[in-house]
C-alpha cells in the first residue's frame, strides 16, 4: 500500500486558454494519489473533508479503485475551495479571484464569495487548521488496516505545515520506510525556513517547484542556482531532492552520489497544469516505491504528469492506462541527461 496524504478540494479553475472550470473535483491528494497509481497499486488517500463535500465524489473514488478508509468526515461545513488563475501554463495565482473573473468580462461565480486564498491557515507551525491531516489520522488509518502488511510508502502533498513537520515521525512507528514531501508555496517562505529544516529532517525524498524554491531562497543569494537550492535541501535530511521545472520537466539530485539528473517533460498537449506537480510526485514516490531507480521514478513522474495536463480536472489522468504510460515512459528513457 502506498498512502498519499494531502487535500481534497472543489476547484475553480481560470485556464490559460479556454473558458473557466467551476465546481470540479479536484485536491492535491487526489493527483498525486492518480499520479502514482498508474504505477503502483494499491493507493490510499489519507486526507480530512467536512460533511458538505460531496459524497458521489467520494464515492467516485471507491469505485477508481482507490482505499478511501483514511478519508477522515469531520464535523459541520469546511471550506474546500481552490481557485487558481492561469496566467501561463507555468504560473498561477490563487488570490483575487473577482480579478481574474472581471479581466474575461465575467461576474464572480457566488460560491467564490469570501474567498481569500486556498490555503487559510497552512502556514501555521504552531496549529493544526480544520482539514489538516494529524499523526492521529494516520495512527487510526493504520488501526483500521492492521491486519495488512504496513505501507510502503507516503507522500505529503502541500498541506499545513505542521502535518509536514510532525507526519513524517508517525509514518516511521508504524514501519514506513519511504517518505516524500512537496512543500507548497505557504510553507516555502523565509520566515518558515526553521521549520521546513524540521520538515527535510524527516523525508527520504524533497519535491519543490522552482518557483517556491526561488521564493524560499529570496534572502539567500548566495543559493541562487537550481543545483545549489537541491544541494542545500538534501544537506538537511533527503537523499533525493527533485526540483519541478513545470515544462521544462525536472532536476533530480542524489547526494551519496552526488549526480543530477535532467527528466524533460512528455511533449504533449497541454489543456490544463492543474495537478501536474501533484501527478509528478505521486508517480515518483510510486516509481522509487516499486523499483529503487530515482531515474526510473522521476520518468514515472514525467509521465504521470503528462496525463495530468491532457484535459481539464483529473479525469485524463485517471482514465490513463498502464500500457500508453510505458510507452511514454520507454520514449522518455532515451532523453534523459547527467547534467
Amino acid at each position: 500500500m502506498l498512502i498519499c496524504c494531502g487535500g481534497l478540494r472543489t476547484d475553480y479553475i481560470i485556464p490559460p486558454y479556454g473558458e473557466p472550470r467551476l465546481n470540479q473535483i479536484g485536491g492535491n491528494a487526489l493527483y498525486a494519489a492518480a499520479g502514482a497509481r498508474l504505477w503502483h497499486q494499491p493507493v490510499a488517500i489519507l486526507a480530512r473533508v467536512g460533511q458538505n463535500y460531496p459524497p458521489e465524489w467520494l464515492a467516485e473514488l471507491a469505485a477508481r479503485g482507490f482505499d478511501t478508509q483514511g478519508i477522515r468526515i469531520i464535523p459541520g461545513d469546511q471550506d474546500h475551495r481552490t481557485f487558481y488563475a492561469y496566467l501561463d501554463d507555468n504560473t498561477r495565482v490563487d488570490t483575487e479571484p473577482a480579478k481574474h473573473f472581471a479581466r474575461l468580462g465575467l461576474p464572480l461565480p457566488d460560491a467564490l464569495r469570501g474567498y481569500v486564498h486556498s490555503t487559510p491557515g497552512q502556514d501555521d507551525p504552531d496549529h493544526y487548521e480544520p482539514l489538516a491531516v494529524t499523526p492521529e489520522d494516520l495512527m487510526v488509518y493504520a488501526q483500521a488496516r492492521a491486519s495488512e502488511l504496513p505501507p510502503i510508502g507516503l507522500h505529503i502533498a502541500p498541506i499545513s505545515i505542521r502535518t509536514q513537520q510532525f507526519l513524517p515521525a508517525a509514518a516511521r512507528q508504524l514501519g514506513i520506510a519511504l517518505i516524500s514531501a512537496d512543500p507548497g508555496e505557504r510553507a516555502m517562505r523565509p520566515a518558515l525556513r526553521p521549520y521546513v529544516e524540521a520538515v527535510l529532517a524527516g523525508l527520504d525524498v524533497f519535491m519543490p517547484s522552482a518557483q517556491e524554491a526561488e521564493q524560499f531562497f529570496a534572502d539567500m543569494p548566495t543559493v541562487h542556482t537550481p543545483k545549489q537550492r537541491l544541494r542545500w535541501f538534501a544537506a538537511r535530511g533527503p537523499r533525493i531532492a527533485v526540483l519541478k521545472l513545470g515544462s521544462a520537466g525536472a532536476l533530480i539530485y542524489e547526494r551519496a552520489s552526488e549526480r543530477f539528473w535532467l527528466v524533460p517533460a512528455v511533449p504533449v498537449k497541454v489543456v490544463d497544469v492543474t495537478g501536474a506537480g501533484d501527478a509528478f510526485c505521486g508517480g515518483f514516490i510510486a516509481g522509487l516505491a516499486s523499483h529503487g531507480d530515482l531515474v526510473r521514478a522521476a520518468i514515472n513522474g514525467a509521465v504521470s504528469a503528462s496525463f495530468a495536463v491532457e484535459g481539464y480536472g483529473p479525469h485524463a489522468l485517471l482514465s490513463a492506462h498502464a500500457e500508453a504510460a510505458q510507452r511514454r515512459a520507454t520514449m522518455l528513457s532515451k532523453q534523459i541527461a547527467i547534467v
